[in-house]
């Protein structure tokens, strides 16, 4: 099976600014929709971003010109660059891969199968 690592998180001052990336094994990750979720306490997981296996990328409106994914298929890795983080972007953050499909066609948690373990953003004001 598939295996993600997700990484990158920490604290930072709002404004500031945060590269998470995520480490593929076991699958060639460039052949389906990879994606980063993330959810905070008492909330449901939510779709943050996503980008297919054409490179076709897909976000959220609240984090759509601030957030940036991307996938680097040498290094079998998919980054999420976030810029003027903001106090509501604090939450768990997982890397997500759609095994089987090729196109992001949704960023519902119900789309994706395999998840990373989860890295931790906080934003203060």
């Amino acid at each position: 099976a598939v295996n993600l690592v997700d990484s990158g998180g920490g604290s930072v001052q709002a404004g500031g600014s945060l590269r998470l990336s995520c480490v593929v094994s076991g699958d060639n990750y460039s052949e389906y929709c990879m994606g980063w979720f993330r959810q905070a306490p008492g909330k449901e997981r939510e779709g943050v971003a996503a980008i297919d296996s054409d490179g076709e990328e897909t976000y959220a409106d609240s984090v759509k010109g601030r957030f940036t994914i991307s996938k680097d298929n040498a290094k079998k890795t998919l980054d999420l660059v976030m810029n003027s983080l903001k106090p509501e972007d604090t939450a768990q953050y997982y890397c997500a891969a759609a095994l089987g499909r090729p196109r992001c066609s949704s960023l519902d948690r119900d789309f994706f199968a395999s998840w990373g373990q989860g890295t931790q953003v906080t934003v203060s004001s």
